[in-house]
């Protein structure tokens, strides 16, 4: 619901800041000091477009901020989770501002975060519905009054099987697109054993790739490898052919004589005989690896192609060469599948028809219970209607089947909210309806009749009570005081039967100070709320009397409380 709130530079107000809280809040105030300008700001703030003339005179641009809690509105925090613009740190909060230059241009924000209109619009719908006398309303939408008759009938469950089969539906018939037709998975199959026949000509595994790339490095380094193994073994064996074991043979006798003085010198004879046998081993390493090395230009030669091919298959297919084998393996997995193809789309086929059978089943059940629903919404809200003053009015819920060939969530038909507002009028689609005041009443009659079942957390009615009075005003307050009960109401209106049944009172007054008009927004307490009463009793001067009926009216409010629909 809406929390808080705030307008600066906006038309004629200044700067005002406005706490809110749940149930029925009535606003009033004198003729054209503002009262319809709350409503206003609440359209700009859920995505309506913005005109420079809401800039105050004199200011650079209007701001306007609103705050709305989401702890009965989980569908608003499920789109902003959606689309990245919830608050992480407060996520049962959404702060919504909206900027409008005095040049027209404006901007919006979602907690903090840039936002487009079309986004301020799409959340706006969930966060709040206006029942203003010409704003667009998310009631008049086809799809706004199918959910309501279904949510008035308690159709979840069957629609939800609906919505179920024909996602069902939908995910067979992509998987058959996505399978493509014979000819094309053909060629595809082609071309997959072109691509496996090239890597049919060589070893890809990464043990066999590492070999190959080792014995490519000897070959290409054969001379390098056989002239340094003779220098290493020159070394070893020494340039006048005596070996180094012979003097470290001759180091050793001549260590052992001296060990026989100091033990210390017996140590460095068992390192003498220890060096000696690695310098051996040394010796015989590089001597096998000589021998294994042959100046080869012929193996060389196919080494070189065995690399070229890798490469050629790694250019191909974008991937290192360690990678390649698994390259292949993905190559042939796809080419065993298409291999099914037929297969494949036999069980596709069978799938998208299954689906399309229950889907056609659960659509024929919801088609029924939205029949007896819709004439029984239909009589709820014409009877409403006629204790609204609109004797004679009716509401008729047309249902109609789409023309859509493919299964639909939400069923098979349509729905459309046509209403005879006189008695002798046919009935006419509710978005055609011309009258604002006899629109904004047959919505609060609807709204009424399905009371607790709307997910709007926050319902605005702008003169909802316009043409009428007396004991029919008396009806509409207590509706809306109804209504509060269940939804955060905000309502306004110039009948004090009306705004005496609200919880809250919120006046708008202007001022002027002789060179420019002020209006000012202010949350009532008791004794103003009954000074409000009175002064829209009428009257030049309020009385004794005003004030005692004013009183009156304000306790007899305030005692409904859980009025039903009726």
């Amino acid at each position: 619901m809406l929390r808080h709130l705030q307008l600066k530079n906006f038309a004629v107000v200044s700067e005002a800041a406005l706490a809110l809280d749940a149930g029925m809040t009535a606003i009033s105030g004198e003729t054209g000091a503002g009262k319809s300008l709350l409503v206003d700001a609440l359209l700009l703030l859920t995505g309506a477009r913005a005109e420079a003339q809401v800039v105050r005179h004199g200011a650079q641009r209007a701001e306007i901020e609103g705050e709305f809690g989401l702890d009965d509105v989980p569908v608003a925090l499920d789109w902003l989770r959606a689309n990245d613009l919830d608050d992480a740190d407060d996520p049962d909060v959404c702060r919504l501002r909206r900027v409008i230059r005095a040049d027209g241009g404006s901007r919006a924000w979602i907690n903090g975060r840039a936002a487009t209109l079309a986004q301020l619009g799409e959340l706006g719908e969930r966060l709040a519905e206006i029942h203003g006398q010409h704003e667009h309303q998310a009631l008049l939408s086809r799809a706004r009054q199918l959910d309501m008759l279904d949510a008035f009938g308690r159709h979840g469950t069957l629609r939800e099987q609906a919505r179920r089969h024909a996602a069902r539906w939908k995910e067979a018939a992509r998987r058959i697109e996505a399978h493509g037709d014979p000819d094309a998975v053909a060629e595809r199959q082609l071309e997959l054993d072109r691509q496996l026949q090239r890597f049919d000509r060589i070893d890809v595994e990464p043990a066999a790739v590492e070999a190959l790339l080792q014995a490519h490095r000897r070959q290409t380094h054969a001379a390098q490898l056989l002239d340094g193994s003779a220098r290493a073994l020159t070394i070893l064996t020494g340039e006048d052919g005596s070996s180094t074991d012979r003097a470290l043979a001759q180091l050793r006798g001549e260590l052992l004589r001296l060990a026989e003085h100091d033990p210390a010198y017996a140590q460095a004879a068992e390192l003498a005989d220890a060096a000696a046998i690695q310098l051996a081993e040394a010796a015989s390493l590089i001597e096998r690896a000589r021998d294994g090395i042959d100046l080869d230009p012929e193996r060389l030669r196919e080494l070189e192609d065995g690399l070229s091919q890798l490469h050629a298959l790694s250019r191909r297919h974008k991937a290192p060469l360690e990678n390649l084998a698994a390259v292949r393996d993905a190559l042939a997995a796809e080419r065993d599948a298409l291999r099914d193809a037929d297969g494949v789309a036999e069980r596709l086929q069978a799938e998208r028809d299954a689906a399309a059978a229950a889907w056609r089943q659960s659509a024929a059940h919801l088609t029924q219970a939205r029949t007896a629903t819709a004439l029984r919404l239909g009589d709820e809200v014409s009877a409403s209607m006629a204790e609204l003053g609109m004797a004679g009015g009716r509401l008729v819920v047309a249902i109609m089947p789409t023309a859509a060939a493919d299964p639909s969530p939400s069923g098979s038909e349509q729905v459309e909210f046509l209403v005879s507002a006189n008695p002798g009028q046919p009935p006419r689609p509710l978005r055609k309806v011309a009258s604002g005041g006899e629109l904004s009443r047959i919505a609060l009659a609807i709204e009424v009749a399905a009371l607790g079942m709307d997910a709007t957390p926050t319902m605005v009615f702008d003169e909802v009570d316009t043409g009428i009075g007396g004991a029919v005003a008396e009806v509409v307050g207590r509706k809306l005081r109804a209504l509060g009960e269940q939804r955060q109401v905000l309502c306004v209106t110039h009948l004090p039967q009306v705004a005496a049944q609200a919880h809250h009172h919120v006046r708008v007054s202007k001022g002027s100070d002789g060179t420019t008009t002020r209006s000012n927004v202010t949350l009532l307490d008791h004794a103003a709320r009954v000074d409000e009463i009175a002064r829209m009793l009428g009257g030049i001067e309020m009385t004794p009397e005003t004030l005692a009926h004013a009183a009156r009216m304000v306790s007899s409010g305030s005692r409904e409380s859980g009025i039903g629909n009726g």
